[in-house]
């Protein structure tokens, strides 16, 4: 059968944020994965306790935050609370997060966050103090010659920042993370042939550079006086052709060119601080990524890839409004403007207001001429609500922006293919899908599309049992790839080799109906009346497709109509 598929979104941003740092510990006191001691105050204090725990583990944050303090207040000499309420209220960005983090001394988030603080002050003896204070071993660790190396430039020592980042940048270890680091301190003091020198070290320590030091080092190398390599480095993000491309594509290209991504120590401090929450949040651990992102936030509050971040955490949380409000607040001045605007239309289609995400895509459609970004997520959302008809037309328009298609343009073939067979449209859904073919052979999804739709209409019998044959191959243990070869050898007439893969594929896929619906058929044929019986009535209790289900009816009460069956198998 067709194998359900997501949406053409593209990979999360985060995976495109700058994660260069070592696995290692979170940023937080080490006690707080012990069990925590229950508060021993009222049991209104232990309600709040218990009510702001559950409210952290759904990433509710501002309930978490609220219910903890208030805890605290019952509970104030509790050293878990304590933890917890600090947490809780970083996690929300609130203010009381500073007087919490003075009671915690060796807690390492507690020292970052006054850090950053101290940062922000201009006290930079005291932000020395902090960085030489926090642990050696852990998550701070590849960060501290980088905090340590904006301190200095805070205090305008830049020469000396410069220095201390240079043997480790040739030692090799997180090379481009420091290298990165130092170009922008060369660049904030005018050293642009060093800012060059190193950037080109960043990135040839990242042949296929993240999101972030591809816009960190085009804004560099532009500034260096070489535009041409600043464009090749844009261009090459931009052919990605994903949604992240739109922060190298115009307008934002021009702002990424236009100015620096980091225009002070503070902002430098900012930027470590989502390096290392970029690197957590790979290693699944969100909450700390998140920390670490509201600490940047407090830095720098309008940080386009911080506020992306953590609004990716809260998605996954399903705290969908706040995701969303912090995708709003991204500036239209800020590269990842558009990127935010296509994030925020997913998020209203997640809450089921389709209209406003489909406005909201047909304004960035209008604001982006020639881009095929929100075209395609357009289509796409129009596809979930079963819109085939205008899904097939947004498609079409998202490819006649892409002056010519690429290997890397199969998805949009092959979503225009799905809306098109999905409206009526079979002719033109083929075309797509052999079009898809064409740029890429071996893609299982296409193979099994097209081949599953000329079996079950009895074409290119043999041609569809060949593809659906690799499709298999290429993934053996998808159920709906395994039925749909069952349902091609069944048109053909080989009983036994439909049986085998159908059976298989009710192996893998036991809840689904149309796989069971077809198993029964191929039962009935075979002279296993009960047992194609059994397989119908099995079907009918899971989701159906429209009209499956008095079909199936059908087959209940007179068995498997003649015509259903393949002229080779007829007896």
């Amino acid at each position: 059968m067709i194998s359900p598929q997501p949406t053409m979104r593209a990979a999360l941003l985060a995976t495109a944020l700058l994660c260069l740092c070592a696995a290692g510990a979170a940023p937080a006191d080490r006690a707080s994965t012990r069990p925590p001691r229950a508060p021993q105050a009222a049991s209104g204090t232990i309600g709040a306790f218990l009510a702001g725990r559950f409210a952290a583990a759904q990433i509710d944050t501002a309930t978490a935050a609220d219910q903890l303090l208030a805890a605290l207040h019952g509970d104030p000499d509790n050293p878990e609370l304590l933890i917890r309420a600090f947490r809780a209220s970083v996690m929300d960005g609130r203010a009381e997060a500073l007087r919490l983090a003075r009671r915690l001394p060796d807690n390492p988030l507690a020292m970052l966050l006054q850090l950053g603080s101290d940062a922000l002050a201009g006290r930079w003896d005291r932000v020395e103090q902090r960085v030489r204070a926090l642990p050696r071993n852990g998550a701070t660790a590849p960060l501290l010659p980088v905090l340590l190396a904006w301190t200095q430039a805070g205090r305008g020592q830049s020469d000396q920042a410069l220095a201390g980042l240079r043997p480790i940048i040739e030692q090799g270890r997180f090379r481009a993370l420091n290298a990165l680091h130092a170009a922008m301190i060369a660049d904030l003091s005018g050293r642009m042939r060093e800012a060059e020198r190193l950037v080109r070290l960043a990135l040839a320590d990242q042949p296929d550079p993240t999101l972030r030091l591809a816009l960190l080092g085009a804004s560099i190398l532009h500034r260096a006086g070489r535009p041409a390599e600043a464009d090749r480095l844009l261009d090459q993000l931009a052919g990605n052709g994903d949604e992240i491309s739109l922060a190298a594509i115009e307008p934002a290209r021009s702002l990424v060119l236009a100015g620096r991504g980091v225009t002070s120590p503070v902002e430098g401090i900012a930027e470590a601080y989502v390096a290392m929450a970029g690197a957590l949040r790979a290693q699944g651990a969100n909450d700390e990524a998140m920390l670490l992102s509201r600490l940047a936030l407090r830095l720098r509050p309008a940080f386009g890839p911080a506020m992306v971040l953590v609004s990716d955490v809260l998605t996954e949380g399903e705290e969908l409004p706040q995701a969303m409000e912090l995708l709003r607040l991204i500036r239209p001045d800020d590269p990842l403007h558009g990127v935010a605007a296509l994030r925020r239309a997913g998020l209203l289609e997640r809450m089921e207001r389709r209209d406003e995400a489909l406005a909201l895509l047909r304004e960035q459609a209008a604001s982006m001429a020639g881009q095929p970004q929100p075209l395609i997520r357009m289509g796409d959302v129009l596809r979930n609500a079963r819109r085939f008809a205008e899904a097939a037309a947004a498609y079409g328009e998202a490819a006649a922006r892409i002056p010519s298609l690429t290997v890397r343009d199969w998805p949009l073939l092959y979503a225009r293919g799905i809306a098109r067979e999905r409206s009526g449209d079979f002719p033109g859904a083929e075309g797509d899908f052999l079009r898809a073919l064409e740029l890429a052979p071996d893609q299982p999804y296409v193979l099994n599309y097209l081949g599953y739709s000329w079996a079950d209409q009895g074409l290119n019998l043999e041609r569809a049992r060949a593809m659906l044959a690799r499709a298999v191959e290429l993934r053996p243990q998808d159920g709906n790839i395994a039925d749909s070869l069952g349902w091609a050898l069944f048109r053909l007439g080989d009983l036994p080799g439909a049986i085998e893969w159908l059976e298989k594929a009710v192996e893998l896929e036991v809840r689904n109906s149309t796989i069971n619906d077809h198993l029964g058929d191929a039962y009935w044929v075979a002279g296993r009346e009960r047992e194609a019986e059994f397989q119908w009535r099995r079907a009918l209790t899971m989701e159906l497709e429209p009209g499956e289900g008095p079909r199936i009816e059908l087959k209940l009460q007179n068995g498997l109509p003649r015509e259903a069956v393949p002229a080779a198998l007829r007896r």
